[in-house]
């Protein structure tokens, strides 16, 4: 899978999505500072899910049918469960197609939500 981690999810999280296989681009490499909404742009001209800790990215999506390609959101869960409730969503079909549906999926250490959506770039 294709993914963009935002400065807020951490560069361990990179590291760890890189090392399990996946295609993994960094926020803050190329902008620490970029606006999000130049985030989104980049993650659905390479088609690549946003993984982020803040809930700006739903806003967009949902205030502003913002496009995009699916968005992990790990609000308020400490760093060191980040890897374990990521790979618990990852592990799972059934979350995979509602990502590649382009919905958001919202991660809290009690549990998982979907908010389905359309927004395919």
């Amino acid at each position: 899978m294709k993914f963009l981690v935002d400065v807020c999810a951490g560069g361990r999280l990179s590291a760890w999505l890189a090392t399990a296989g996946h295609d993994v681009q960094e926020v803050r490499n190329r902008d620490r500072c970029m606006p999000d909404e130049q985030v989104m742009e980049w993650a659905v001209k390479e088609k690549r899910i946003i993984i982020t800790a803040d809930k700006d990215f739903g806003e967009l999506s949902v205030a502003r049918g913002q496009r995009h390609f699916g968005i992990i959101r790990l609000p308020d869960v400490p760093f060191a469960l980040r890897t374990y409730l990521l790979g618990k969503v990852l592990e799972r079909q059934v979350y995979i197609s509602y990502l590649e549906e382009g919905s958001i999926i919202t991660v809290s250490s009690r549990r998982i939500r979907v908010r389905k959506f359309n927004h395919l770039g």
